[in-house]
């Protein structure tokens, strides 16, 4: 019997890298690895990396220099270790990834990382594999379905992929030329998905996309189907208990998604719609082709019970500092339209941010109480991640407020939760 390779991969970023890196276990399961908690045990090591954060690319070449002494530790034992550099900073350095740190042998861009079986096997015969240029095929139809052992270990909830890639081009954001253009998965795949997931325990599906809200897949019907339309029929499969999406675009709320949040009761009252600032000026310098006016009434337009739903509003503080004001408008519009308002901060140092200023500021209490009096609340609004921190960092700061007072938040007790809670 031959014995299981072992399998770590670290992921950074965002609910996507996430999703990805549960797809490549699936995809080297059938290579015979298995997952294992320690880089130092592993005959694989992925990290799966994120590119949005100035420091991201420091942050791999600081975590390779801790595995290359791993990895000499192992070829002192006697066993061999690979390591791989995936996701979007991968697709953004490339070679000069394997050029720094000549202890990495594999580079595999996020649209490719399907091919990772035979990537082991070009590296072992070649010393090195480099693949980041973007496939013709759809890396979903390669990918095998996971085994029901995954499902059930993985908990009751579960990420699903509806969409990918970015055609907005907002002058801050790297999406677009490291996941590629807009691309939306046809409803019949994304059912079978779900399908599999709550046949095997999943009731709660959060739909993932850089721009999810621009869904756009073609239906069963031969049309192309909105998201709106989409969730309207995944609420109607059994044992579907809890309907998510993140993350959106002002732009692309349309009549269908508004309609979703009024008819389906399996839609969690969440809304993570970033704004990004609320000065019109910055807003044109970003490119985001929408108004502070723009974003107040797309928030008009949810039906009035959502009184009770919770919008997650991003800013941006790489901003210059005669504008700083200027970002915590929106949520005092939301308090005047009696609408419950979660605010989250997430700073990101821009490259080329509009007007200069100090980008690279760390979120102080001082906003939060800003933010708390534009929003009419007493409570200083949750601050989720701060310069450096990582996605799970961000939602355990998130999370760990709430649950002071709150019930117990077990991730096998999906009924404690409240259905305003959301991952950022």
């Amino acid at each position: 019997m031959t014995t299981p390779r072992k399998l770590h991969i670290k992921s950074y970023g965002c609910q996507m890298n996430v999703y990805d890196a549960q797809r490549m276990a699936d995809t080297l399961a059938g290579e015979g690895f298995v997952e294992t908690a320690s880089a130092e045990d592993a005959d694989l090591v992925i990290l799966n990396t994120c590119h949005i954060r100035e420091k991201a690319s420091e942050k791999v070449y600081s975590e390779l220099g801790r595995l290359r002494v791993a990895k000499d530790e192992a070829a002192r034992a006697g066993r061999e270790m690979k390591i791989a550099v995936a996701g979007c900073v991968a697709q953004a350095e490339g070679a000069e990834i394997i050029h720094r740190a000549p202890t990495v042998d594999i580079v595999v861009g996020p649209q490719s990382y399907h091919h990772l079986p035979e990537l082991l096997k070009r590296a072992k015969a070649n010393g090195r594999a480099l693949e980041t240029e973007f496939p013709v095929e759809d890396k979903f139809g390669f990918l095998p379905q996971p085994k029901p052992d995954a499902i059930r270990a993985r908990g009751i909830s579960a990420f699903v992929t509806v969409q990918e890639g970015c055609d907005k081009f907002c002058t801050f954001c790297v999406v677009p030329y490291t996941r590629g253009a807009e691309v939306s998965r046809p409803v019949a795949r994304i059912i079978d998905d779900v399908k599999q997931l709550a046949d095997n325990g999943v009731r709660e599906f959060t739909l993932i996309g850089q721009n999810v809200n621009a869904y756009h897949g073609e239906g069963p019907d031969g049309r192309v189907w909105p998201l709106g339309k989409l969730l309207q029929r995944l609420a109607a499969i059994p044992d579907v208990m809890r309907l998510r999406y993140s993350t959106s675009h002002p732009r692309d709320v349309d009549d269908a998604l508004i309609a979703a949040h009024r008819d389906l009761p399996e839609l969690m009252p969440f809304v993570h719609l970033p704004v990004q600032s609320g000065a019109d000026r910055i807003l044109a310098a970003m490119n985001r082709k929408h108004t502070a006016d723009d974003y107040r009434r797309v928030i008009d337009r949810f039906p009035r019970r959502a009184a009770r739903h919770c919008f997650f509003i991003r800013f941006y503080r790489g901003l210059p500092r005669r504008d700083r004001g200027r970002i915590f408008r929106h949520p005092r519009a939301c308090h005047a339209n009696r609408i419950r308002c979660g605010v989250f901060i997430q700073v990101f140092a821009t490259a080329g941010h509009a007007g200069g200023g100090d980008a690279g500021d760390s979120v102080s209490s001082r906003d939060g109480r800003a933010l708390g009096a534009a929003s009419g609340t007493d409570r200083q609004p949750a601050i989720g991640l701060q310069p450096g921190c990582d996605w799970h960092n961000g939602r355990c700061a998130v999370r760990a407020r709430r649950a002071q007072s709150g019930p117990d938040r077990r991730p096998h007790r999906l009924s404690a939760a409240r259905p305003c809670d959301g991952v950022a």
